[in-house]
C-alpha cells in the first residue's frame, strides 16, 4: 500500500523543523493513542486544522499488514530532530526555568533506587528510571509541567486566600459594585492561553517521537493478549512464538506449594529479581540499543500493552493491528503489565522484557527457535556467570 502524503500548510513549513521530525519515516498508530479509532487517511485534513502543531509530514498513516511480516518502511530514515537539537533533541524549556541543578535535584527525589529500576518499589510516587529516550522525553515533559503546575496552584491558593480575609464581612461590610475589569480579563484569558501554547510545542514533540523511531526496526515482535496471558511472536525467519504466564501465584497455580514449585523449576526463587505478580515463565529477549518495533492486538477483548520503564503504553483490539516501538538503552529485566481491565483475572497479565547484549541476543535466537524454555534457562545461567565473573574481577 503506498503511503499518502499531506503538503504542511505554508505557515508551518516556516517553523521548520522545530516541532519535530519532517521525514515521515515513522510508523504511527496514532489514533491508538488518542483512543480514536478511525483511519487518519481519511480525517488527516481535519486533523491538520484541529492540531497545526503536529506535523502533517511526521505522521506515518497506519497501514494494514497482509503477511506475516510487515513491509519495511518505504523510505531511508533520517531523524532531523538531531540536526536541529542536537542529541537531546526533546524541547526542553526546563532549563531556562531553573537550571540544571534544580532538575538534577528534583530527579534524584524523585527516582525510586537504582537496585530496583527495572520494576515497581513501595511507596513509589514516580516514573521508573528511563530506560529508553522516550521515557527519558516523558520525564522531563512530566517535570516540566510540575514547574509550571506548582506556581499556578500556589497563585491560585493565594488569591483565595486574599480574597477570603481581605474581603470577609467584618472587614469588608459593605459590598463592591464593581462588575468587571478589561485588564484582569484580558489577563486571565491571555495567560492561559500563552501558557497552553507553551505547553503544546514540547507535548507535540514528544507525540510525535513515539511514532517516529530513530531508525529502521531490527526487531518486530506481535504482542497479543488473551483472557489471561500474552502471546507472543517474533516477525522474522525464526519462526519464534511462545506464550507467557506468571508464575509464582497460589490463586494461579492452585496452591502456595505448587507457586513455589513453578518458581523452583523455572530457577526464579529470588523474589527480589522475579517479584510476585510481575514473574513469568517466558520473557521477551530483545538486544539492547536496537529499535524494536511492536505489533500489539488481542484475541478476545482489549487488552493494554505497557511497558514503564520503556514509556509504551498502547491499547490492543481484537482483528486490528497497533503499532509501536522502544529502544532500550539498558540491558536488565524490565517489567510491565496489561493496563486495561480485562475481566477476572486481569491482575495476572505481566510483561517480562530482558534486555540483553547483541550477541547474547543471537545466541538465544538460534537456541528459542527449537526450545524457548530451554533458551531462556541458558541465557539466565549464561547472564548470572558473567556477573559473577564481573564480581571477581571487581575484587
Amino acid at each position: 500500500m503506498s503511503k499518502a502524503r499531506i503538503a504542511p500548510v505554508d505557515w508551518l513549513a516556516r517553523l521548520k523543523q522545530g516541532f519535530g521530525p519532517q521525514d515521515g519515516t515513522g510508523p504511527g498508530n496514532i489514533a491508538a493513542n488518542w483512543g480514536i479509532t478511525v483511519q487518519f487517511r481519511k480525517y488527516m485534513p481535519k486533523l491538520e486544522f484541529a492540531a497545526p502543531f503536529l506535523h502533517p509530514e511526521s505522521l506515518q498513516l497506519v497501514r494494514h499488514y497482509g503477511s506475516k511480516t510487515p513491509s519495511r518502511l518505504e523510505s531511508g530514515t533520517h531523524d532531523r530532530r538531531h540536526e536541529f537539537f542536537g542529541d537531546n533533541w526533546m524541547f526542553n524549556p526546563m532549563g531556562k526555568l531553573a537550571g540544571g541543578a534544580a532538575l538534577s535535584l528534583l530527579a534524584t527525589l524523585m527516582a525510586p533506587g537504582a537496585a530496583q529500576a527495572a520494576q515497581p518499589t513501595p511507596w513509589q510516587w514516580w516514573h521508573q528510571p528511563a530506560a529508553s529516550p522516550n521515557m527519558e522525553a516523558i520525564n522531563s515533559f512530566d517535570i516540566l509541567t510540575l514547574w509550571i503546575i506548582v506556581p499556578i496552584t500556589l497563585f491560585v491558593l493565594g488569591l483565595l486566600a486574599y480574597v477570603m480575609i481581605r474581603f470577609r464581612e467584618s472587614a469588608h461590610p459593605v459590598p463592591t459594585k464593581t462588575t468587571h475589569n478589561t485588564t484582569v480579563e484580558v489577563v486571565w484569558t491571555l495567560g492561559p492561553i500563552l501558557i497552553l501554547i507553551f505547553l503544546a510545542i514540547p507535548s507535540f514533540q514528544l507525540l510525535t517521537a513515539q511514532f517516529n523511531p530513530p531508525k529502521e526496526p531490527t526487531v518486530t515482535i506481535k504482542a497479543t493478549g488473551y483472557q489471561w496471558y500474552w502471546g507472543f511472536e517474533y516477525q522474522d525467519d525464526a519462526e519464534i512464538s511462545f506464550e507467557t504466564r506468571p508464575i509464582g501465584v497460589p490463586e494461579i497455580a492452585g496452591s502456595v506449594e505448587a507457586a513455589n514449585a513453578e518458581r523452583v523449576s523455572a530457577g526464579k526463587e529470588d523474589l527480589s529479581k522475579y517479584p510476585r505478580l510481575l514473574a513469568v515463565d517466558n520473557e521477551l529477549v530483545v538486544p539492547v540499543g536496537e529499535v524494536v518495533r511492536v505489533l500489539v492486538t488481542a484475541g478476545d477483548v482489549i487488552h493494554n500493552f505497557a511497558m514503564p520503564a520503556f514509556g509504551v503504553k498502547l491499547d490492543g483490539y481484537p482483528g486490528r493491528l497497533n503499532e509501536t516501538f522502544f529502544q532500550a538503552t539498558k540491558e536488565g529485566l524490565y517489567y510491565g503489565q496489561c493496563s486495561e481491565l480485562c475481566g477476572k483475572y486481569h491482575a495476572y497479565m505481566p510483561i517480562a522484557i530482558r534486555v540483553v547484549s547483541e550477541d547474547d541476543f543471537d545466541v538465544w535466537k538460534d537456541m528459542a527457535g527449537d526450545d524457548v524454555e530451554a533458551a531462556n534457562k541458558a541465557l539466565m545461567a549464561s547472564l548470572e556467570n558473567k556477573k559473577k565473573l564481573a564480581a571477581v574481577s571487581g575484587n
